[in-house]
Parts: structure tokens; sequence; C-alpha cells
């Protein structure tokens, strides 16, 4: 077979596969819980993804060990297009750094297929602490030293890194008090209990609405437009940028016709009007990036997140 008929018949099976693809219902497995911001984007993006592709696309919650469990399911499952995970950094770019227990790896074992969503995190603060700007903030913890309790959703989540990053660009030192969730750490802040947190800007974007907490500072290298004239982080410590994001992935080894297919289905469903609409109402902006875009995402934050962890010496409980 001469080699101008191989890459014929190797094109024509590449297209064949696509063409074929998918026979039958397709899971995006949702590593949390129902009822949280992944499995909420998710749901979003299932209904319009399964009119696009002609086959039901089912939402399936497998939750638990910081979204690694879900993770670990679709790294195992066959490389066919018919299991997907709705992946952000936890599973990802955290866990696979402060867990000696994963057994996958984050760039072995699953092809990248698109970046769906950024959200940027704000830093909030009780009412009642004498700040309007982190340079004020970083000023009162040094006035008082060991007086200031920040919160967190936990050790090694975002909200946790966050401080930590900050503090290490500050060189200031505040008390960690981790909680098991964001929403109960929230209650503590809102009562004063403890004085700053950072958060999805989502999570406490009524409450900063309502006078219960200020914002102060948004964590990415742009403003934010749902909390227009807060300053960022990086406008005092140049350099700061902090985002959540979600993506899909495929098992490593899934055909690239296959991949690719995905990738551009999934941007017909985030170009929707009312795909969009919804996704911005919870915080978020749509990026529809490409699947290399969201493997240079992983790289980055593999390397950010490592450091913060050894330089914060923070250990998986």
């Amino acid at each position: 077979m001469s080699l101008g008929v191989a890459l014929a018949f190797s094109g024509a099976a590449t297209l064949a596969i696509a063409q074929a693809y998918p026979a039958r219902p397709v899971r995006l497995l949702v590593p949390y819980p129902p009822g949280g911001p992944v499995d909420s984007i998710g749901r979003i993006l299932a209904q319009p993804l399964s009119l696009i592709l002609g086959q039901n696309v089912i939402v399936e919650n497998r939750s638990g060990a910081g979204g690694s469990l879900g993770a670990d399911v679709v790294a195992k499952s066959a490389p066919d297009g018919y299991a997907l995970l709705l992946g952000n950094s936890g599973p990802m770019t955290v866990n696979p750094v402060l867990r000696q227990d994963l057994n996958y790896d984050p760039r072995k074992d699953f092809a990248p297929v698109t970046w769906l969503t950024s959200a940027q995190m704000v830093l909030v603060v009780h009412p009642s602490l004498p700040v309007g700007s982190v340079k004020e903030l970083v000023a009162l913890a040094r006035a008082n030293p060991g007086a200031l309790n920040y919160g967190s959703a936990g050790v090694g989540n975002l909200t946790h890194l966050g401080m930590e990053l900050l503090q290490s660009m500050a060189k200031v030192k505040l008390n960690h008090v981790p909680y098991k969730g964001v929403a109960p750490a929230f209650i503590d802040l809102m009562a004063g209990e403890i004085a700053v947190m950072f958060g999805n800007v989502s999570g406490p974007l009524a409450h900063i609405q309502a006078g219960r907490l200020r914002a102060i500072a948004v964590t990415s290298s742009k403003p934010s437009p749902v909390l227009p004239g807060v300053p960022r982080v990086a406008d005092t410590y140049p350099g700061f940028d902090l985002v959540t994001w979600m993506g899909i992935f495929l098992p490593a080894g899934t055909p690239e016709a296959i991949r690719d297919r995905l990738q551009g289905e999934f941007v017909k469903a985030l170009q929707l009007k009312n795909v969009q609409e919804r996704l911005v109402a919870l915080g978020n902006d749509v990026v529809a990036g490409s699947g290399e875009e969201l493997a240079a995402l992983l790289d980055r934050e593999l390397k950010l997140y490592a450091k913060i962890i050894k330089s914060a010496r923070i250990a998986s409980k």
C-alpha cells in the first residue's frame, strides 16, 4: 500500500469514528456532590450538549477525596469517549501535589478536551474589620501579629492556598482556621468569628451586596464585572493571579477524532446565549478554550501549587 493510499485510509477511518460517535449515552462525571458550583455547570451544559450530540449526556456525581475519586473513575475508564470528567483545580492540579495516595497522573492519564470557564475569587472581610484594601489588611496583620484569623473551606482548598500565596508575597502571617466546606466558613466570617477569607465571587456576592461582608480585592489579573470598582490583589502585589476553572477531560488514548468532535460540540454549547447567561450569573467567564490551552493551564498550576504547598509546608489530612 502506497503512503498516499495509507494516509487516505487513515483519514477515512478517523472520519468514520467521528461520525459514528456517540452511539449511546455519554456520562459526564462530576467529582463533587449535587448542588454545588461544579455540579451546576455540568447540568447547565448537559442539556444542550445532549441535543447537539443526538445522545443523552448523563450527569453522574462521584464525589470523594476532594474530587479525586471521580477523576480516578474517568482515568480508568475505556478511552472511547463515553466517560468525561468535568474537572477543576482540586483533582487536577492541587491534589496531585498535595496527596501521596492518588492512583492517577493528571498529565499522563487524561486527554484535555476544552477549557470551559474561569471565575475570579474575592478577598472578603467582616465589616467591623478596619480595613478597606489589601495594603491595609497586611498593615493590620503586621501591627497585630497572631491576632487575625482567616478561614478556608479546608486544608489544600484554593481558599487556603490563595491566602498562603498572599502571605508569602506580603511577608505576613495570619492564623488558618480550616472548615469542612465554604458555607460554615462564611457563616463564621459574617458572625465575626474569623476576620478574612478568600471565596469564589459567586459565593459571597449576595452577602457583599447586602453589606454583611466587605470585598477588598479580586484575585485575577483583570477587574471583576460583577464587583466593579473592587481592586485586584495584583494592584498591591504584582503577579498575583488566581482563578478557579472548569474543563473537560477524557481518558488518555481516546481517539483524536472523538476529542476534536467533543471540543467543537462543547464550544457550540458554550456559545448559546442562554447557556452563557446562566454561567455568567454564577460568576463565570466563558473561555471555550482548546485542549492545548487546558493542558498549559494544568502545567502552570501544578508548578504554582507545588511551590505554595512546599513553602507553606501544607500536608494533606
